[in-house]
Order: structure tokens, then C-alpha cells, then sequence
């Protein structure tokens, strides 16, 4: 059984948020719990998402005052901190000094990490992958602390505590993973392995906060007042899909994945809440990006063909399209499935869905939410969306 603390906290106030998160670690066990989490002189990582270069109240990123307010519990357990993160577009240095957390590492001593460096590494009790180059400030930590943002997300339906590790993965090598991980489930089960690879060691859920709708990137606020910590990942994200709509956490493929290769906890029966009740918590008509459930025949062949007819394509918003080309520059297919477009004065992406992987990267990444996720017809009568 998997204790994960369900905190609620209504503001991104650092004071407030320090209280509620050592509130949550009493719950956990407190001093004696932190001591065995940090062993003295260990090495610790803060590992906060920074997909892109964005504003320091961006909902994008996780929120500087939660940064804040975990490294001031951690100083007491341990003067080695470091933080870092690999964006999925631009430099991970500016992120850090946009979204306002190099402003609070630099007032607590706290290091920062580019994760450019990266090591080998082979991991022999995988579940699918088993070779990785791995951030080296990553992977050399003592302590990897996940400090993952509450969003939607097109292609993994939701993305908490286990994909937020996805950005120990050096730059543009993230591009490769799409590639050789174009199926959903597949995807998961790279991110499980990678997990297992960093060996992150606790969770701390920004949710004060959370993305709905169109996410990871342009998705639209939704105020859920809570902050979500435990040591198991997938139980971290178990409480965070129940929270937002996803009643059965099988219904989401990383979670799927966990649950089938026994790799941690995930259903309710595996996980005691403190803290919060979570029915009393839980977010009352929630956008989800992506409905859940999975369709599964004897023949791989028919399941694969039917995944292909139903799963969303990427849709270009044109009233919000800049022309700046930024979504085939990410493609990790290029240049087969984008091409720019004059329509007008501005050019247009225009998608080969013959190749496409659906990936999503070109919507996870659009600066200006002009890309959304759409089913087709049968999409929408099979996965029963009424978008």
C-alpha cells in the first residue's frame, strides 16, 4: 500500500504552499521519513517541468513559489541542491530565468543543471528499452525529486509525475523517442523504463493551478487548489486522473502500462490517500484533452489498423496561426509530414496523415495554441467524444 499526502492549498503563495507541503510530509512520516528520502550529504535534484521558454506564471511551467517553497524544506535535510530540466523547444537556461525559478535558485544557493551532458546507460530489467543517454546530472543524483504540472496532454491523455522525467532525455534526442515510440502505449512503456533508468525518488504535484483542455502547452486554467506528494509516482498520477475525470486510471496508457507490468501502484485498492478526502476534491466538469479507454482484438493486425482510424489528427486553428513554421521544425518526422503552405499572407502547415506518427509534438509545442487535437467521425462514435 502506497501513502500519497492530498493536499489543498489555494494560492501560489510561498508561505502558504511551505505550510501545506510540511504538512504533507507529517503525513508521510515526517522528520524521521524525510531523513530516510535524503540520507545526509546526498546529492538532490529537483526536477521542475520546464517545457518550453515561458512567463513566470505560466501555466505551462511548474510554479516558482512551489519551487520555492520545496527547497526550503529540502536545505534542511541537505546543502547539495541542484535543479534542472531539458525543454522540448529552446534553451533550458532561459526557461529557468523566464518562469522565475533561476531568481529562486539563485537566492537559496541552489545549482543549476543545462542537462546537456548526458551518460550511457543500459538498463537489463526493462520493460522495453533498455539502452539510454541520460542526463548526467540526472542520472548521478542521489535524490531525484519530480515536481511535475497538473496538465492535459494529446498524446498520453494526462502528463503528471512519471512523464515529467521525459526531460532527462538531452534535447533534441526526445525527437527520437517520438520516433521510435509512435504508439501511445509504447510511448508509456518508455516512459516507465526511463523512470526506472533516473530512479526519481519522490513526487510533489503542482495542481494549484492545473491545465485543461488543449494540453501541455495551450491548454486554459483550471483552479483545483491542490498539491499532490507521495514516493510512488504512478500513484501520485493514480490520485491526479481520478481528480480530473478519469475514474478508472487504466483508462490512461501510462498508467495502463504501470498496472501491467507491475511497475508500481495504481489502483485505488493500492493507494491510501491522507490528508484530503478525494471525493471532496475532485473537479467538477474538467476538459479532458483525450477520452480514455483502449480497443483491443485477438489480431494485432485489426487492433492496430482501428488505432489508426480512431486516434485524434492534429488540427490547425487558422484564425491563430502565425506562419512561423516552429511546428516542422519540431516534427520528429521531418520532413515527411509537414509541409509549409502559403495560404494568404502567412504560411500553413499542411499535414501528411499518412505519416504521421501522432505524436503530438507540433501541438504540444505551437506558441500560439493555433494546432488542437480532433477524432474523426468514427473517432468520435468510438471513443464516444462529442467534441
Amino acid at each position: 500500500m502506497e501513502n500519497v499526502a492530498l493536499l489543498k492549498c489555494m494560492e501560489y503563495e510561498v508561505d502558504l504552499i511551505e505550510k501545506k507541503l510540511r504538512e504533507g510530509f507529517e503525513l508521510l512520516g515526517g522528520d524521521e521519513f524525510l531523513k530516510k528520502l535524503i540520507p545526509k550529504n546526498s546529492r538532490v535534484l529537483l526536477k521542475p517541468n520546464m517545457l518550453s521558454v515561458e512567463s513566470k506564471d505560466s501555466l505551462v511551467v511548474t510554479h516558482y513559489a512551489v519551487f520555492e517553497a520545496v527547497i526550503r524544506i529540502i536545505m534542511g535535510y541537505s546543502n547539495n541542491i541542484s535543479f534542472g530540466d531539458s525543454p522540448g523547444f529552446g534553451d533550458s537556461r532561459k526557461a529557468a530565468e523566464k518562469s522565475g525559478l533561476m531568481e529562486v535558485a539563485d537566492k537559496y544557493g541552489v545549482k543549476f543543471e543545462d542537462f546537456k551532458e548526458s551518460v550511457h546507460v543500459k538498463l537489463d530489467n526493462s520493460i522495453l528499452c533498455k539502452s539510454w543517454n541520460i542526463a548526467k546530472a540526472a542520472y548521478e543524483a542521489d535524490v531525484v525529486i519530480s515536481l511535475p504540472k497538473l496538465k492535459t496532454h494529446a498524446m498520453a491523455y494526462y502528463t503528471g509525475a512519471v512523464k515529467n522525467q521525459f526531460g532527462c532525455i538531452p534535447g533534441s534526442q526526445k525527437a527520437t523517442w517520438h520516433t521510435r515510440m509512435p504508439d501511445a502505449n509504447n510511448f508509456c512503456k518508455m516512459l516507465l523504463d526511463l523512470n526506472t533508468a533516473v530512479g526519481a525518488n519522490f513526487a510533489i504535484l503542482d495542481g494549484i493551478i492545473a491545465m485543461e483542455g488543449n494540453g501541455p502547452k495551450s491548454g486554459d486554467p483550471y483552479k483545483m487548489n491542490t498539491l499532490i506528494m507521495g514516493k510512488s509516482l504512478t500513484a501520485v498520477d493514480s490520485v491526479a486522473v481520478r481528480l480530473i475525470g478519469y475514474d478508472n486510471p487504466l483508462d490512461t496508457p501510462v498508467l495502463k502500462e504501470a498496472y501491467d507490468s507491475k511497475w508500481g501502484a495504481v489502483l485505488p485498492r493500492d493507494i491510501n490517500i491522507i490528508g484530503e478526502e478525494l471525493e471532496s476534491m475532485k473537479a467538477k466538469n474538467f476538459k479532458l484533452c483525450r477520452k480514455g479507454g483502449s480497443f483491443y482484438f485477438i489480431s494485432p493486425g485489426v487492433t492496430n489498423f482501428l488505432r489508426g482510424m480512431i486516434a485524434p489528427n492534429p488540427t490547425l486553428i487558422k484564425d491563430k496561426c502565425i506562419g512561423c513554421g516552429r511546428c516542422a521544425e519540431i516534427c520528429p518526422e521531418k520532413p515527411l509530414v509537414i509541409e509549409m503552405v502559403k495560404k494568404g499572407d502567412i504560411l500553413n502547415p499542411k499535414w501528411n496523415m499518412h505519416e504521421c506518427i501522432r505524436c503530438f509534438c507540433c501541438q504540444e509545442l505551437c506558441p500560439v495554441g493555433a494546432i488542437e487535437t480532433k477524432y474523426s467521425t468514427l473517432g468520435k462514435l468510438l471513443k464516444f467524444d462529442k467534441r
